[in-house]
């Protein structure tokens, strides 16, 4: 991936061109690209931030949009335009239509979070609601489309909108001089792959010595699964709470684009992302969405497998580091899941589960071996009369080295720890829920069989679920818990054996939701079940 000499990208004069003359400055503003003093400090570069999130909408995608309808021929505009989104797209083209005073129509899932519906209708659109899934809402749009002879506004896939985002690499090739800054690698969140290919097509014509990285969640990361395979492939799935580039497929146009132009690419986890909203927050006092944080998450973690790795780096430690900032349409009810999951991301926390013994000042002397390290959590439940187990996370000042410290320690001091650090049923779900065993007295062997759920977030979508599973299956667990995202998150326990589980597979295939099989999880066995009742 990538070039050293500007002769090798002819493929990308038509969108030189496009972005000379994307007019959209009445509409859109050219963002601030500011320095981000303690991460700067911290990782020692200088790190800069290119603040997409401070435009109308709170959203880089307000560019292309705009760009894309200025484009229309009249006979285009009179009759009007269609975008499926469910989110900051659909508040880009309805700003844009309402400005250039059009008509749209913008398809949104039904399970669409209303503060984000509520937006877009205030800019003037017609707003229908269709389906759980963007898939569903987007086949849809798609027939609405021809039947009223509107015209597609395209998120990503598309010259114009790729030439609206790539104004923004315009800009920061303007800006960095001025804040006495080069330019050694620009890292770029991806979806559908629009903005980065906006921005790759403009500064590697210009600058090819710039490094252009994408970064991906570790759940939905289409783009190094398309360059990999030397196309563009659809995932089975992507994960949720990054949803503004939970994207299955990168765009055809797009990965044109990146095939060639792209450095390199890295993948950051939910917790990671939620330690760089924590970040930027620190830094200017804004609330990020998920997918505005992934570009300072990737530096953190390009940096750290760098070192890890003992590689050495394509640009030097002079140059500045810039971070794409593309939004900030936080709904203010995930705060609470980002606060939780930002010091794990930060690796300023680590969780284990420990066995100690049932006895008097067994919790005295397992404080004791920890030492003055801070407790940030602490769940107990009584088990039985010889053990206890222990939900606790502990603070760390050293990151990775200090929690492989802690559980050697606690192995060598004889306790038997689990470390849950990485464990996302036990992060997500156990911690709220410790304690619960069935009866250990039944004359039965009670076997349970456990998945991890994504809820669709709409009126009757529960009673739904359990009218279509509860007339066969005994539902012995359930555990719910939103973040203000179109899916919610369940855990389920179904009393099954393991010679059920296939006949039980096969119902929730035809059920439909996204299912993770975590019976097999340890945090399961030590805090919510007894141990042989786990596989039957």
């Amino acid at each position: 991936m990538g070039s050293t000499s500007a002769s090798s990208y002819p493929e990308f004069e038509p969108y030189l061109r496009a972005i000379l003359n994307a007019e959209i400055y009445d509409l859109a503003q050219e963002t601030a690209l500011e320095l981000a003093a303690k991460s700067s400090a911290r990782l020692g570069f200088p790190i800069l931030l290119k603040r997409e999130d401070t435009q109308a909408v709170f959203s880089f995608k307000l560019r292309g949009a705009y760009n894309k309808l200025l484009k229309l021929t009249a006979v285009q505009r009179a009759a009007g335009v269609l975008a499926v989104s469910a989110g900051n797209h659909a508040q880009g083209v309805a700003l844009a239509a309402r400005h250039m005073h059009l008509n749209a129509v913008i398809v949104m899932p039904q399970t669409t979070p209303s503060i984000k519906v509520d937006a877009v209708r205030a800019y003037g659109a017609e707003v229908i609601l269709h389906g759980d899934s963007f898939d569903e809402a987007a086949r849809f749009g798609h027939a609405l489309c021809q039947e009223r002879g509107l015209s597609w506004v395209h998120p990503y896939d598309d010259q114009d909108v790729i030439a609206g985002q790539g104004t923004i690499g315009m800009e920061l090739l303007r800006q960095a001089p001025i804040l006495a800054q080069t330019i050694g690698a620009i890292f770029v969140p991806v979806g559908g792959g629009g903005l980065i290919a906006g921005i790759a097509a403009w500064v590697k014509c210009l600058r090819p010595e710039i490094k252009i990285i994408a970064v991906e969640p570790e759940d939905a990361a289409s783009l190094h699964a398309a360059l990999q395979a030397g196309q563009p492939v659809t995932l089975p799935s992507v994960g949720l709470f990054v949803d503004g580039v939970a994207v299955k497929r990168v765009g055809d146009a797009p990965f044109a684009i990146a095939k060639l132009a792209v450095d390199a690419c890295v993948q950051v986890s939910a917790d990671e992302v939620c330690a760089g909203i924590r970040d930027i927050f620190e830094e200017t006092r804004t609330v990020v969405e998920p997918a505005g944080a992934l570009a300072l998450a990737g530096i953190k973690r390009y940096l750290a497998d760098a070192a890890r790795a003992g590689e050495p780096l394509p640009f030097d430690r002079k140059h500045a580091l810039v971070a794409i900032v593309c939004g900030a349409n936080m709904n203010f009810d995930r705060l609470r899941h980002v606060a939780e999951r930002a010091q794990i991301g930060e690796q300023h926390e680590a969780v284990f589960g420990v066995e100690i013994p049932e006895q008097q000042g067994s919790f005295l002397a397992f404080c004791q071996i920890l030492g003055k390290r801070a407790l940030t959590e602490f769940n107990y439940r009584y088990s039985n009369a010889s053990l206890a187990q222990l939900y606790v996370g502990i603070a760390l000042s050293r990151g990775g080295e200090e929690r492989t410290e802690i559980a050697e320690l606690l192995r060598k001091s004889g306790y038997q720890a689990f470390d849950y650090t990485d464990n996302e049923l036990a992060k997500l779900h156990v911690r709220h829920m410790i304690g619960g065993r069935p009866n250990a007295g039944l004359a039965e062997p009670f076997c349970e069989r456990f998945y991890r759920v994504e809820f669709p977030e709409r009126p009757g979508a529960l009673l739904d679920f359990l009218g279509q599973l509860t007339g066969e299956w005994n539902i012995t667990l359930f555990h719910y818990r939103n973040h203000g995202a179109a899916y919610g998150r369940v855990l389920l326990g179904v009393q099954a054996s393991a010679a059920q589980a296939q006949i039980l597979e096969a119902k929730l295939d035809l059920i439909g939701y996204t299912r993770v099989d975590e019976t097999a999880n340890p945090a399961l066995a030590q805090f919510l079940t007894e141990r042989s009742n786990l596989l039957g």
